[in-house]
């Protein structure tokens, strides 16, 4: 390399001898000697695909509405990989790489990145929506993988468009049960160490990520079916079991993963092809199969293969159904697996969620608050010691996150369940009036008041709960009558000559800091510590891993209020639960009921969802020349000449006579994908803008 180039000369001078390079391979006058895939791509580049080296090619990336159709089909697995997506992400985002998942045309469906690089992974295609299909992108890890349908690293110089040379990328494919590719995983970046050796960690680790998430794809495809898994190591089996078989109740295999197909594989060798039965891959009859969870201590069993010989060790995953009424038989307290059956749960409780199908009906209310989240876990095991204690308790969390519905949960499970809860939200009522809201007054108290007077909320909690919410907003010199009235167990109402005894516990609720507001003379100290007897801090929304619960529970409640069966489809599930809720569970409820009360079909999709909760799951992604990809959505390549795409369908549905079915079998897309496009380019049928005025 010349001394003096600059960082942009080099790269130009290192395009222009890769160009030449390539030219001489396709003369046949070099070879890539180890790299057999890589030549084999290069050889397809230029005898098959006619890609010209010397004339590097932009990046191709989908418009917005492409994309939106592109992540469709692979919605469910996106909902599943998630996880692994994540969990990969975190490994390798230190040594500067990005994620992507693309589906099995090569077009990216999914990605994570570092915001910092964001302009100049814009520009070298990795990005949301970006197509490495290997026709017009070259060599490249996605789109050979994809060809050859195996994993393999394209490190620098092995890209064939000389635009992709400073990139290292290390793809492996993600098959369906049924064999089939359907997605590909890859981990790539835009700078690394010359030498290929320096990748040897990647292959192996997006293998195995790749893998995850293809046999957790597995699993909850055939969740409802019986599922034999398998290893070789009997210690693994429960939680890395290699090999999957789902066979149905007669024992037919009816899917497998990569290594159960491998089983089938070695026993079609000595076996005509014909309907594959558990019991032929291995030497043991179907009953004993079915009992293998209730045969041994650690309901597994060494199996011998019928092909082989060799020994496997098997355990049984047994459908949902099945999982769900044993639980029902066997539970006691809250030990139990709180994600079964929800979407079926329709029953709600005073906590304002449905009641948890399989938890016992004397589970008391806080059980059913949250799921797996350990803040919420620890507050809620200290709620339940507090519930029978007489203290006042103070409850503190963001707007939103539920602290009346845990105050009402705490009243429901203690010692004054059967009394009244009475909610008073010191913010809501006038500073006028509630002091006699609050205490009552007798009739002819003051000017303008109820002939016949009227009992104070806090009389009225008399032998239950008072739930005082936002305390924090209550005025000074009201805060004085307050603490006489914790102190002495009594209220004066206002015009009475006696005080009236009350019996009473007293939660509070606050999203303030009270202990500036003291400092700053706002609020009582004394007061404080006669309301703080115990304190639970409820966690925000954003911060609770279980998220997935809250969501699944909410939602359950309000179809079953709304009489409808419409479930979250995986694309919602995953914007619910990346969104950031600075309204926490308030905002995720209303969501939820903007979703079932604005759906357009018979499932919940993330574009049923509110802007604020879908605008990071489908980002616009930047729009190239060559943007459209005219492959299963038959998208055209957009031009400035060309009618705007809202022109076009608008010519479609008039000449149509609105015939929203016979417009979208035209377009080759879905009815749901054509209302939308209808919905973000104003197209209203004329008899709606009848109805609507227009």
């Amino acid at each position: 390399m010349e001394l003096g180039l600059t960082k942009a000369g080099r790269f130009e001078q290192a395009q222009r001898q890769h160009i030449a390079a390539v030219a001489r391979l396709g003369e046949g006058r070099e070879a890539l000697a180890g790299r057999e895939i890589i030549q084999r791509s290069w050889r397809r580049c230029v005898d098959d695909y006619r890609l010209d080296p010397s004339r590097p090619r932009p990046v191709r990336v989908l418009t917005h509405e492409a994309l939106v159709d592109s992540r469709e089909p692979v919605d469910e697995l996106l909902y599943v990989a998630r996880a692994g997506v994540d969990q990969l992400f975190a490994q390798v985002a230190p040594m500067g790489y990005v994620l992507l998942l693309t589906d099995r045309y090569g077009v990216t469906v999914d990605f994570r990145g570092q915001p910092a690089q964001d302009a100049a992974l814009r520009r070298a295609g990795l990005y949301l929506g970006a197509d490495w299909d290997e026709r017009h992108a070259g060599t490249c890890a996605v789109g050979t993988c994809i060809h050859e349908s195996r994993a393999l690293t394209c490190h620098q110089r092995e890209h064939f468009d000389a635009t992709h040379i400073a990139l290292t990328c290390t793809a492996a494919p993600i098959h369906d049960p049924e064999g089939r590719p359907i997605a590909v995983l890859d981990i790539s970046a835009l700078q690394s160490p010359r030498g290929l050796e320096s990748q040897s960690f990647a292959l192996p680790l997006v293998t195995l990520y790749a893998r995850m998430i293809e046999d957790a794809y597995f699993l909850h495809r055939y969740r409802d079916t019986t599922i034999l898994r398998f290893d070789t190591t009997r210690a693994f089996v429960h939680f890395n079991g290699r090999g999957l078989l789902a066979f149905d109740p007669q024992g037919r295999v009816l899917a497998a993963n990569g290594e159960g197909r491998a089983l089938i594989d070695a026993h079609a060798q000595c076996t005509p092809p014909a309907p594959i039965w558990v019991t032929q891959l291995f030497e043991a009859e179907l009953d004993d199969l079915l009992a293998l969870p209730r045969c041994e201590p650690d309901q597994l069993r060494a199996l011998r293969l019928r092909a082989s010989g060799d020994i496997r060790f098997a355990a049984l995953i047994e459908p949902r159904g099945v999982r769900a009424r044993q639980r029902d038989a066997t539970v006691t307290g809250t030990t139990r697996d709180r994600a079964t059956d929800l979407a079926t749960d329709s029953a709600t409780d005073a906590t304002g969620l449905p009641h948890d199908p399989v938890a016992p009906a004397s589970t008391p209310a806080l059980d059913r608050l949250a799921g797996d989240d350990p803040a919420m876990q620890r507050l809620l095991g200290l709620a339940r010691r507090l519930c029978r204690q007489p203290l006042n308790v103070l409850i503190r969390g963001e707007t939103g996150t539920g602290k009346e519905v845990l105050a009402r949960a705490l009243h429901a499970s203690g010692d004054r369940a059967g009394g009244p809860f009475v909610a008073v939200n010191c913010a809501a009522i006038p500073e006028s009036l509630i002091e006699s809201e609050l205490f009552g007054y007798l009739p002819g108290a003051f000017t303008g008041g109820n002939p016949k007077g009227m009992r104070g909320l806090i009389p009225q909690a008399d032998g239950g709960t008072l739930f005082l919410d936002e305390i924090g907003d209550m005025p000074l010199a009201l805060q004085s009558r307050l603490l006489r009235v914790l102190a002495e167990q009594e209220v004066m109402p206002l015009g009475a000559e006696r005080p009236v005894k009350v019996a009473l516990r007293v939660v509070t609720a606050t999203h303030r800091d009270l202990g500036a507001l003291i400092a700053e003379g706002r609020f009582r100290e004394d007061l404080y510590y006669r309301l703080n007897g115990a304190e639970l801090i409820l966690p925000p929304l954003r911060e609770r891993a279980d998220r997935r619960y809250l969501i699944q529970r909410l939602f359950a409640a309000l179809a079953a209020e709304q009489g409808v069966s419409a479930p979250l489809r995986g694309d919602a599930m995953n914007a619910l639960l990346d969104a950031p809720w600075p309204g926490n569970v308030r905002q995720l409820k209303s969501a939820l009921a903007f979703a079932l009360a604005t759906r357009e079909g018979e499932t919940i999709t993330v574009h049923d969802l509110p802007e604020s909760c879908r605008a990071d799951r489908v980002a616009t992604p930047p729009i190239s020349a060559t943007s459209a990809i005219p492959r299963t959505t038959q998208l055209r390549h957009e031009s400035d000449d060309a009618p705007s795409e809202a022109e076009s369908l608008a010519r479609a549905l008039a000449q149509a006579g609105w015939n929203v079915s016979q417009v979208a079998r035209q377009l080759g897309v879905s009815r749901p994908t054509l209302y939308r496009r209808m919905r973000r380019h104003g197209l209203v049928p004329p008899n709606r803008r009848e109805a609507l005025g227009d």
